[in-house]
Protein backbone atom coordinates (compact mmCIF):
# COMPACT_ATOMS: atom_id res chain seq x y z
CA UNK A 1 0.00 0.00 0.00
CA UNK A 2 1.13 3.47 -0.81
CA UNK A 3 2.18 5.70 2.13
CA UNK A 4 -0.84 8.25 2.79
CA UNK A 5 0.49 11.57 3.37
CA UNK A 6 -0.96 15.07 5.11
CA UNK A 7 -1.39 18.55 5.13
CA UNK A 8 0.92 20.73 7.43
CA UNK A 9 -1.69 23.54 9.14
CA UNK A 10 -0.37 25.72 12.13
CA UNK A 11 2.27 23.12 13.01
CA UNK A 12 -0.10 20.11 12.72
CA UNK A 13 -0.35 16.89 10.20
CA UNK A 14 -4.09 16.83 9.33
CA UNK A 15 -5.70 15.19 6.76
CA UNK A 16 -8.37 17.07 4.92
CA UNK A 17 -11.25 17.28 6.43
CA UNK A 18 -13.34 15.94 4.07
CA UNK A 19 -10.91 12.91 4.30
CA UNK A 20 -10.25 12.64 -0.01
CA UNK A 21 -7.36 11.47 -1.39
CA UNK A 22 -5.68 11.67 -4.56
CA UNK A 23 -2.57 9.77 -6.19
CA UNK A 24 0.98 10.65 -6.99
CA UNK A 25 2.11 8.88 -10.23
CA UNK A 26 5.51 8.24 -11.34
CA UNK A 27 5.16 9.18 -15.33
CA UNK A 28 7.41 7.11 -16.51
CA UNK A 29 6.11 4.01 -15.05
CA UNK A 30 2.36 4.83 -14.34
CA UNK A 31 1.90 1.84 -12.32
CA UNK A 32 4.15 2.96 -9.15
CA UNK A 33 1.74 5.22 -7.09
CA UNK A 34 4.53 7.35 -4.46
CA UNK A 35 2.03 8.51 -2.01
CA UNK A 36 -1.82 9.49 -1.50
CA UNK A 37 -2.32 12.80 -0.59
CA UNK A 38 -4.95 14.74 0.96
CA UNK A 39 -7.46 16.49 -1.79
CA UNK A 40 -8.22 20.15 0.14
CA UNK A 41 -10.54 22.17 -0.36
CA UNK A 42 -11.87 25.08 0.60
CA UNK A 43 -12.19 24.43 4.51
CA UNK A 44 -8.63 23.18 4.52
CA UNK A 45 -7.17 26.49 2.76
CA UNK A 46 -9.24 28.55 5.88
CA UNK A 47 -7.84 26.45 8.54
CA UNK A 48 -4.22 27.18 6.69
CA UNK A 49 -5.15 30.88 5.92
CA UNK A 50 -6.19 31.57 9.86
CA UNK A 51 -2.90 29.71 11.21
CA UNK A 52 -0.37 31.76 8.87
CA UNK A 53 -2.13 35.23 9.74
CA UNK A 54 -1.99 34.03 13.77
CA UNK A 55 1.91 32.99 13.08
CA UNK A 56 2.27 36.28 11.60
CA UNK A 57 2.20 38.38 14.43
CA UNK A 58 4.73 36.99 15.93
CA UNK A 59 7.14 36.14 13.06
CA UNK A 60 7.02 39.52 11.60
CA UNK A 61 8.62 40.75 14.53
CA UNK A 62 11.53 38.29 14.27
CA UNK A 63 15.00 39.88 13.15
CA UNK A 64 15.56 39.78 9.63
CA UNK A 65 18.74 38.04 10.13
CA UNK A 66 17.33 35.28 12.58
CA UNK A 67 14.63 34.89 9.76
CA UNK A 68 17.69 33.87 7.34
CA UNK A 69 19.60 31.88 9.30
CA UNK A 70 16.65 29.58 9.42
CA UNK A 71 16.72 29.85 4.99
CA UNK A 72 20.96 29.51 5.35
CA UNK A 73 20.09 25.61 7.75
CA UNK A 74 17.76 25.18 4.97
CA UNK A 75 20.68 25.83 2.26
CA UNK A 76 22.97 23.33 4.73
CA UNK A 77 20.17 20.52 4.71
CA UNK A 78 19.32 20.67 0.71
CA UNK A 79 22.83 19.90 -0.14
CA UNK A 80 23.33 17.25 2.17
CA UNK A 81 20.24 15.71 0.53
CA UNK A 82 20.92 16.63 -2.90
CA UNK A 83 21.09 13.47 -4.58
CA UNK A 84 18.11 11.86 -2.55
CA UNK A 85 15.67 14.89 -3.36
CA UNK A 86 17.30 14.62 -7.18
CA UNK A 87 16.52 10.83 -7.45
CA UNK A 88 12.87 11.15 -5.95
CA UNK A 89 11.97 13.95 -8.06
CA UNK A 90 13.19 12.35 -11.27
CA UNK A 91 10.66 9.55 -10.01
CA UNK A 92 7.67 12.25 -9.73
CA UNK A 93 7.93 14.35 -12.38
CA UNK A 94 10.30 12.46 -14.67
CA UNK A 95 13.39 14.91 -15.49
CA UNK A 96 16.45 12.72 -15.99
CA UNK A 97 18.87 12.98 -13.15
CA UNK A 98 21.01 15.72 -14.21
CA UNK A 99 18.63 18.30 -14.77
CA UNK A 100 16.77 16.95 -11.46
CA UNK A 101 20.49 17.79 -9.80
CA UNK A 102 20.21 21.14 -11.08
CA UNK A 103 16.65 22.16 -10.01
CA UNK A 104 18.16 21.09 -6.13
CA UNK A 105 20.95 23.21 -6.91
CA UNK A 106 18.66 26.30 -8.04
CA UNK A 107 17.37 25.79 -4.48
CA UNK A 108 20.50 25.76 -2.92
CA UNK A 109 21.45 28.75 -4.92
CA UNK A 110 18.32 30.62 -3.93
CA UNK A 111 18.78 29.26 0.05
CA UNK A 112 22.33 31.13 0.27
CA UNK A 113 21.42 33.84 -1.67
CA UNK A 114 18.13 34.87 0.35
CA UNK A 115 20.18 34.45 3.56
CA UNK A 116 21.92 37.22 2.64
CA UNK A 117 19.34 39.62 2.02
CA UNK A 118 18.60 39.11 6.44
CA UNK A 119 21.15 41.66 6.90
CA UNK A 120 20.51 43.91 3.56
CA UNK A 121 16.95 44.40 2.70
CA UNK A 122 18.02 47.88 1.81
CA UNK A 123 15.57 50.59 1.53
CA UNK A 124 16.38 54.54 1.08
CA UNK A 125 17.37 57.04 3.32
CA UNK A 126 17.43 60.52 1.52
CA UNK A 127 16.96 64.42 2.35
CA UNK A 128 14.29 66.05 3.32
CA UNK A 129 13.29 69.78 2.04
CA UNK A 130 13.37 71.06 5.26
CA UNK A 131 15.28 71.42 8.04
CA UNK A 132 16.22 69.28 11.57
CA UNK A 133 14.12 66.57 9.69
CA UNK A 134 14.53 62.83 8.86
CA UNK A 135 13.05 60.50 6.08
CA UNK A 136 13.58 56.98 5.07
CA UNK A 137 11.80 54.67 3.07
CA UNK A 138 11.85 51.09 4.92
CA UNK A 139 10.81 47.49 3.44
CA UNK A 140 8.33 45.84 5.56
CA UNK A 141 6.40 42.22 5.23
CA UNK A 142 3.00 41.95 2.53
CA UNK A 143 1.26 39.46 5.42
CA UNK A 144 0.17 36.08 4.39
CA UNK A 145 1.69 34.81 0.89
CA UNK A 146 -0.11 32.28 -1.26
CA UNK A 147 2.59 30.67 -2.64
CA UNK A 148 1.11 28.54 -5.96
CA UNK A 149 3.71 26.40 -7.82
CA UNK A 150 3.95 23.98 -10.91
CA UNK A 151 5.24 20.74 -11.16
CA UNK A 152 7.80 21.65 -13.89
CA UNK A 153 10.54 22.66 -10.90
CA UNK A 154 9.06 21.12 -7.81
CA UNK A 155 12.22 22.46 -5.77
CA UNK A 156 13.37 25.60 -7.26
CA UNK A 157 10.26 27.62 -7.94
CA UNK A 158 8.84 27.00 -4.48
CA UNK A 159 12.58 28.17 -3.37
CA UNK A 160 11.95 31.40 -5.25
CA UNK A 161 8.80 32.30 -3.72
CA UNK A 162 8.98 30.97 0.12
CA UNK A 163 12.66 31.81 0.93
CA UNK A 164 12.00 35.80 0.09
CA UNK A 165 8.70 35.65 1.56
CA UNK A 166 10.54 33.92 5.02
CA UNK A 167 13.27 36.39 4.92
CA UNK A 168 10.79 39.13 4.66
CA UNK A 169 8.92 38.67 7.27
CA UNK A 170 5.57 36.97 5.44
CA UNK A 171 4.08 33.88 6.30
CA UNK A 172 2.92 30.91 4.28
CA UNK A 173 0.21 28.93 2.63
CA UNK A 174 1.83 26.71 0.45
CA UNK A 175 -0.23 24.90 -2.46
CA UNK A 176 2.24 23.00 -4.83
CA UNK A 177 1.36 21.02 -8.15
CA UNK A 178 -0.88 17.91 -7.83
CA UNK A 179 1.52 16.30 -10.01
CA UNK A 180 4.53 16.98 -7.29
CA UNK A 181 3.40 16.73 -4.16
CA UNK A 182 6.15 14.97 -2.62
CA UNK A 183 8.40 17.19 -3.02
CA UNK A 184 6.87 20.06 -1.74
CA UNK A 185 6.07 17.23 1.55
CA UNK A 186 9.73 16.60 1.73
CA UNK A 187 10.49 20.34 1.14
CA UNK A 188 8.58 21.44 4.07
CA UNK A 189 10.19 19.03 6.28
CA UNK A 190 13.52 20.44 5.62
CA UNK A 191 12.37 24.03 6.58
CA UNK A 192 11.09 22.32 9.78
CA UNK A 193 13.98 20.77 10.64
CA UNK A 194 16.16 24.26 9.91
CA UNK A 195 14.13 25.69 12.75
CA UNK A 196 10.62 26.98 10.99
CA UNK A 197 8.27 27.66 13.99
CA UNK A 198 4.95 26.52 13.64
CA UNK A 199 2.58 28.40 11.60
CA UNK A 200 4.33 29.95 9.45
CA UNK A 201 4.56 27.97 6.34
CA UNK A 202 1.52 26.02 6.19
CA UNK A 203 1.21 23.13 3.18
CA UNK A 204 -2.33 22.32 1.75
CA UNK A 205 -2.19 19.59 -1.03
CA UNK A 206 -5.47 19.37 -3.64
CA UNK A 207 -6.27 20.66 -7.19
CA UNK A 208 -6.15 23.81 -8.85
CA UNK A 209 -9.98 24.17 -9.22
CA UNK A 210 -10.68 22.96 -5.73
CA UNK A 211 -7.89 24.17 -2.96
CA UNK A 212 -5.81 27.07 -5.13
CA UNK A 213 -8.85 28.78 -6.51
CA UNK A 214 -9.89 28.67 -2.46
CA UNK A 215 -6.65 30.16 -1.15
CA UNK A 216 -6.43 32.75 -4.26
CA UNK A 217 -10.01 34.14 -3.22
CA UNK A 218 -9.45 33.75 0.47
CA UNK A 219 -9.54 36.99 1.94
CA UNK A 220 -6.76 36.19 4.63
CA UNK A 221 -4.11 36.25 1.95
CA UNK A 222 -2.64 39.60 1.29
CA UNK A 223 -0.09 38.59 -2.05
CA UNK A 224 -0.57 35.73 -4.51
CA UNK A 225 2.12 34.38 -6.25
CA UNK A 226 1.79 31.92 -8.93
CA UNK A 227 3.34 30.15 -11.45
CA UNK A 228 1.52 27.83 -14.49
CA UNK A 229 -0.52 28.64 -17.29
CA UNK A 230 -1.33 32.06 -18.85
CA UNK A 231 -5.25 30.73 -19.07
CA UNK A 232 -4.82 30.19 -14.81
CA UNK A 233 -2.83 33.47 -14.57
CA UNK A 234 -5.78 35.61 -16.00
CA UNK A 235 -8.42 33.77 -13.64
CA UNK A 236 -5.73 34.80 -10.66
CA UNK A 237 -5.83 38.25 -11.47
CA UNK A 238 -9.26 38.58 -11.85
CA UNK A 239 -9.77 37.24 -8.74
CA UNK A 240 -7.13 39.61 -6.68
CA UNK A 241 -8.27 42.79 -8.21
CA UNK A 242 -11.79 42.32 -6.91
CA UNK A 243 -10.25 41.08 -3.86
CA UNK A 244 -7.68 43.90 -3.50
CA UNK A 245 -4.75 41.55 -3.26
CA UNK A 246 -1.30 41.95 -4.49
CA UNK A 247 -0.37 39.77 -7.08
CA UNK A 248 2.66 38.42 -8.62
CA UNK A 249 2.16 36.10 -12.11
CA UNK A 250 4.83 34.00 -13.69
CA UNK A 251 3.03 32.73 -17.06
CA UNK A 252 3.49 30.80 -20.14
CA UNK A 253 6.07 31.41 -22.90
CA UNK A 254 6.62 30.96 -26.67
CA UNK A 255 10.27 31.42 -26.97
CA UNK A 256 12.27 32.01 -29.96
CA UNK A 257 16.00 31.46 -30.89
CA UNK A 258 17.13 33.15 -33.94
CA UNK A 259 19.93 31.86 -36.39
CA UNK A 260 21.34 33.92 -38.00
CA UNK A 261 23.47 32.81 -41.67
CA UNK A 262 26.95 33.72 -39.01
CA UNK A 263 26.43 31.70 -36.55
CA UNK A 264 28.29 28.91 -35.82
CA UNK A 265 26.11 26.05 -36.82
CA UNK A 266 26.99 23.25 -34.60
CA UNK A 267 26.85 25.18 -31.30
CA UNK A 268 22.86 27.09 -32.67
CA UNK A 269 21.81 23.48 -32.88
CA UNK A 270 23.52 22.61 -28.89
CA UNK A 271 21.27 25.33 -28.35
CA UNK A 272 17.93 24.35 -30.09
CA UNK A 273 18.46 20.63 -28.62
CA UNK A 274 18.95 21.65 -24.83
CA UNK A 275 15.97 24.73 -25.33
CA UNK A 276 13.58 22.35 -27.21
CA UNK A 277 13.83 18.85 -25.77
CA UNK A 278 15.64 20.11 -22.04
CA UNK A 279 12.93 18.49 -19.67
CA UNK A 280 10.81 17.24 -22.27
CA UNK A 281 9.66 20.74 -23.62
CA UNK A 282 8.11 21.36 -20.02
CA UNK A 283 9.74 25.02 -19.03
CA UNK A 284 8.19 28.12 -19.26
CA UNK A 285 11.35 28.87 -21.29
CA UNK A 286 11.96 26.21 -23.53
CA UNK A 287 12.70 27.23 -27.49
CA UNK A 288 9.71 25.74 -28.76
CA UNK A 289 10.66 27.95 -32.01
CA UNK A 290 13.67 28.34 -34.28
CA UNK A 291 13.96 31.24 -36.22
CA UNK A 292 16.68 30.43 -39.03
CA UNK A 293 18.06 32.96 -42.21
CA UNK A 294 17.69 31.39 -45.10
CA UNK A 295 21.03 30.87 -46.00
CA UNK A 296 21.54 28.28 -43.32
CA UNK A 297 18.37 26.91 -43.49
CA UNK A 298 18.90 23.37 -45.62
CA UNK A 299 22.53 22.90 -43.23
CA UNK A 300 20.70 23.88 -40.12
CA UNK A 301 17.59 21.57 -39.96
CA UNK A 302 19.17 19.06 -41.93
CA UNK A 303 21.79 18.64 -38.80
CA UNK A 304 19.17 19.57 -36.02
CA UNK A 305 16.69 16.86 -37.02
CA UNK A 306 19.94 14.52 -37.60
CA UNK A 307 20.65 15.26 -33.43
CA UNK A 308 16.87 15.07 -32.33
CA UNK A 309 16.91 11.45 -34.17
CA UNK A 310 19.81 10.20 -31.59
CA UNK A 311 17.71 11.52 -28.65
CA UNK A 312 17.21 8.50 -26.41
CA UNK A 313 13.72 8.32 -24.76
CA UNK A 314 13.17 6.52 -21.18
CA UNK A 315 13.14 6.69 -17.39
CA UNK A 316 15.26 9.50 -16.64
CA UNK A 317 16.82 7.38 -13.62
CA UNK A 318 18.82 6.01 -16.23
CA UNK A 319 21.71 7.91 -16.25
CA UNK A 320 22.11 7.17 -20.85
CA UNK A 321 18.64 8.91 -20.85
CA UNK A 322 18.20 12.46 -22.78
CA UNK A 323 14.60 12.51 -22.96
CA UNK A 324 12.32 11.59 -19.84
CA UNK A 325 8.19 11.67 -19.82
CA UNK A 326 5.83 14.03 -19.89
CA UNK A 327 4.56 14.83 -16.94
CA UNK A 328 0.94 12.88 -17.12
CA UNK A 329 -1.42 11.22 -20.24
CA UNK A 330 -3.84 14.60 -20.10
CA UNK A 331 -0.34 16.47 -21.30
CA UNK A 332 1.12 13.83 -23.47
CA UNK A 333 -2.58 13.58 -25.43
CA UNK A 334 -2.15 17.39 -25.46
CA UNK A 335 1.11 17.34 -26.91
CA UNK A 336 -0.65 14.89 -29.83
CA UNK A 337 -3.47 17.17 -30.38
CA UNK A 338 -1.04 19.70 -31.61
CA UNK A 339 0.87 17.61 -33.33
CA UNK A 340 -2.28 17.09 -35.68
CA UNK A 341 -3.36 20.50 -35.31
CA UNK A 342 0.36 21.51 -37.18
CA UNK A 343 -0.32 18.67 -39.99
CA UNK A 344 -3.45 20.18 -40.69
CA UNK A 345 -2.17 23.54 -41.10
CA UNK A 346 0.49 22.37 -43.92
CA UNK A 347 3.88 22.37 -41.39
CA UNK A 348 5.87 19.24 -42.15
CA UNK A 349 6.84 16.61 -39.41
CA UNK A 350 10.62 15.86 -40.29
CA UNK A 351 10.87 13.86 -37.02
CA UNK A 352 8.59 12.21 -34.28
CA UNK A 353 5.28 13.31 -34.24
CA UNK A 354 3.73 10.49 -32.08
CA UNK A 355 3.54 8.87 -28.61
CA UNK A 356 6.17 6.81 -27.98
CA UNK A 357 4.82 2.98 -26.98
CA UNK A 358 7.94 0.63 -28.24
CA UNK A 359 9.28 -1.67 -24.85
CA UNK A 360 9.31 0.09 -21.64
CA UNK A 361 8.18 3.34 -22.83
CA UNK A 362 4.45 2.09 -23.04
CA UNK A 363 4.41 2.16 -19.21
CA UNK A 364 4.79 5.69 -19.46
CA UNK A 365 3.53 8.70 -20.64
CA UNK A 366 6.66 9.53 -23.53
CA UNK A 367 6.47 11.45 -26.94
CA UNK A 368 8.57 11.41 -29.55
CA UNK A 369 10.92 14.73 -29.97
CA UNK A 370 9.16 16.57 -32.69
CA UNK A 371 10.27 19.02 -35.34
CA UNK A 372 7.89 21.18 -37.61
CA UNK A 373 9.51 22.33 -40.78
CA UNK A 374 7.39 24.58 -43.05
CA UNK A 375 5.94 26.97 -40.53
CA UNK A 376 4.06 30.13 -41.20
CA UNK A 377 4.07 32.45 -38.26
CA UNK A 378 0.10 32.29 -38.80
CA UNK A 379 0.25 28.69 -37.60
CA UNK A 380 -1.25 27.93 -33.92
CA UNK A 381 1.86 25.80 -33.34
CA UNK A 382 4.19 28.79 -34.26
CA UNK A 383 1.97 30.90 -31.79
CA UNK A 384 0.35 28.80 -29.06
CA UNK A 385 2.54 27.18 -26.04
CA UNK A 386 2.52 23.22 -26.50
CA UNK A 387 4.93 22.58 -23.24
CA UNK A 388 6.18 19.49 -24.69
CA UNK A 389 8.91 18.10 -26.63
CA UNK A 390 7.47 19.95 -30.23
CA UNK A 391 10.03 22.35 -32.10
CA UNK A 392 8.54 24.69 -35.26
CA UNK A 393 11.69 25.72 -37.55
CA UNK A 394 10.45 29.05 -39.26
CA UNK A 395 12.46 30.98 -42.21
CA UNK A 396 13.55 34.61 -42.05
CA UNK A 397 15.40 36.77 -44.17
CA UNK A 398 17.17 39.06 -42.71
CA UNK A 399 17.69 39.89 -38.66
CA UNK A 400 14.84 42.24 -39.00
CA UNK A 401 12.67 39.41 -40.18
CA UNK A 402 13.43 37.43 -37.27
CA UNK A 403 12.97 39.93 -34.61
CA UNK A 404 9.81 40.74 -36.39
CA UNK A 405 8.99 37.15 -36.32
CA UNK A 406 9.85 36.43 -32.97
CA UNK A 407 8.11 39.28 -31.55
CA UNK A 408 4.86 38.48 -33.45
CA UNK A 409 3.65 35.81 -30.43
CA UNK A 410 1.09 36.94 -27.10
CA UNK A 411 4.08 35.78 -24.74
CA UNK A 412 7.71 37.45 -23.87
CA UNK A 413 9.54 35.35 -21.57
CA UNK A 414 13.16 34.59 -23.18
CA UNK A 415 14.90 34.62 -26.27
CA UNK A 416 17.97 34.03 -27.89
CA UNK A 417 20.21 34.93 -31.00
CA UNK A 418 23.28 33.19 -32.00
CA UNK A 419 25.91 35.41 -34.60
CA UNK A 420 29.57 36.38 -34.45
CA UNK A 421 28.32 39.53 -35.35
CA UNK A 422 28.40 41.99 -32.18
CA UNK A 423 25.61 44.93 -34.16
CA UNK A 424 23.85 42.21 -34.63
CA UNK A 425 24.08 40.56 -31.12
CA UNK A 426 23.01 44.34 -29.51
CA UNK A 427 20.76 45.32 -32.29
CA UNK A 428 18.75 42.06 -31.12
CA UNK A 429 19.24 42.49 -27.70
CA UNK A 430 17.50 46.40 -28.36
CA UNK A 431 14.81 44.87 -30.58
CA UNK A 432 13.86 41.94 -29.20
CA UNK A 433 10.64 42.04 -26.59
CA UNK A 434 11.09 39.31 -23.55
CA UNK A 435 12.64 39.66 -20.21
CA UNK A 436 15.53 37.68 -20.91
CA UNK A 437 17.70 36.93 -24.17
CA UNK A 438 20.91 35.22 -24.66
CA UNK A 439 23.28 35.69 -27.41
CA UNK A 440 25.35 32.69 -28.25
CA UNK A 441 23.45 30.41 -25.64
CA UNK A 442 19.93 28.60 -25.18
CA UNK A 443 16.36 30.23 -23.86
CA UNK A 444 16.94 27.97 -20.63
CA UNK A 445 19.84 28.93 -18.38
CA UNK A 446 18.77 31.57 -16.22
CA UNK A 447 21.29 32.04 -13.01
CA UNK A 448 18.85 32.93 -9.39
CA UNK A 449 21.04 36.19 -8.50
CA UNK A 450 19.40 38.06 -11.39
CA UNK A 451 15.50 39.15 -12.29
CA UNK A 452 13.22 36.39 -13.80
CA UNK A 453 9.86 36.93 -16.07
CA UNK A 454 8.76 38.62 -18.98
CA UNK A 455 6.36 40.65 -20.76
CA UNK A 456 2.82 40.84 -22.35
CA UNK A 457 0.90 37.39 -21.26
CA UNK A 458 4.23 35.94 -19.98
CA UNK A 459 3.41 37.97 -16.70
CA UNK A 460 2.46 40.83 -15.00
CA UNK A 461 5.36 43.46 -14.46
CA UNK A 462 6.62 41.84 -11.51
CA UNK A 463 10.09 39.51 -11.39
CA UNK A 464 10.99 36.78 -9.09
CA UNK A 465 14.67 35.96 -8.33
CA UNK A 466 17.32 38.57 -7.86
CA UNK A 467 17.13 41.70 -5.71
CA UNK A 468 14.04 42.20 -7.41
CA UNK A 469 11.82 39.65 -5.44
CA UNK A 470 12.14 41.51 -2.70
CA UNK A 471 9.56 44.32 -4.09
CA UNK A 472 7.26 42.07 -4.30
CA UNK A 473 7.75 40.27 -0.72
CA UNK A 474 6.95 43.32 0.64
CA UNK A 475 5.59 46.89 0.93
CA UNK A 476 7.36 50.06 1.73
CA UNK A 477 6.80 52.56 4.68
CA UNK A 478 7.98 56.15 4.38
CA UNK A 479 8.65 57.26 7.79
CA UNK A 480 9.99 61.18 8.50
CA UNK A 481 11.12 62.24 11.77
CA UNK A 482 11.03 65.87 12.92
CA UNK A 483 13.10 66.88 16.16
CA UNK A 484 12.70 70.61 14.91
CA UNK A 485 10.28 71.48 18.02
CA UNK A 486 7.90 73.27 15.65
CA UNK A 487 5.68 72.41 13.04
CA UNK A 488 7.06 72.36 9.44
CA UNK A 489 4.72 72.29 6.30
CA UNK A 490 6.44 70.27 3.26
CA UNK A 491 5.79 71.95 0.40
CA UNK A 492 4.85 75.29 1.88
CA UNK A 493 7.56 76.39 4.78
CA UNK A 494 10.26 76.24 2.11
Amino acid sequence: MPTTYRNYIGGEWVPAVSGRTFEDLNPADRSEVLGLFPRSDATDVDRAAGAAREAFRTWRLVPAPKRAEIVFRTGELLIRRKEELARLMTREMGKVLAEARGDVQEGIDTAYYMAGEGRRLFGHQVPCELPSKFGVAMRVPVGVVAAITPWNFPLAIPTWKLLPALVCGNTIVFKPAEDTPLLAHTFLEILLEAGLPKGVVNLVHGHGEEAGAALVRHPGVNLVSFTGSTEVGREVAKVCADTYKKVSLEMGGKNAILVMDDAALDLAVDGAVWGGFGTSGQRCTAASRVIVHDRVHEAFTEAFVERARRLRLGSGLDEKTDVGPVINETQLQRIHDYTEVGRREGAKVLIGGEIATEGELRKGFFYKPTIFDDVDPKMRVAREEIFGPSVAVLRARSLEDAIEICNNTHYGLSSAIYTRDIHRAFQAIQDIATGITYVNASTIGAEIQFPFGGVRQTGNGHREGGWTVLDIMTEWKTVYIDYSGKLQRAQIDV
